[in-house]
């Protein structure tokens, strides 16, 4: 399994990285003013667009989604 090592939000655009800085994908962050990166383990990234939370893998595949409210 690939572990992340990073995510940072540019823009509309989150970018996870592994070993070595090697980008592992890139995930719409949304336009919105809640809009974005939320945090991130070593193996998911949790990205908020909307009202909902979005949760994906290290490929970028998406693995779950709950509401948040708002």
């Amino acid at each position: 399994m690939t572990e992340i090592v990073t995510a940072v939000q540019r823009g509309s655009q989150v970018y996870v990285y592994g070993q070595g800085q090697r980008q592992l994908c890139a995930i719409f962050a949304g336009n919105g003013p809640d809009d974005g990166l939320k945090g991130f383990t070593s193996s998911s990234v949790s990205v908020r667009r909307g009202s909902n939370i979005y949760v994906y893998d290290a490929q970028g595949r998406q693995i779950s989604s709950m509401f948040a409210g708002g």
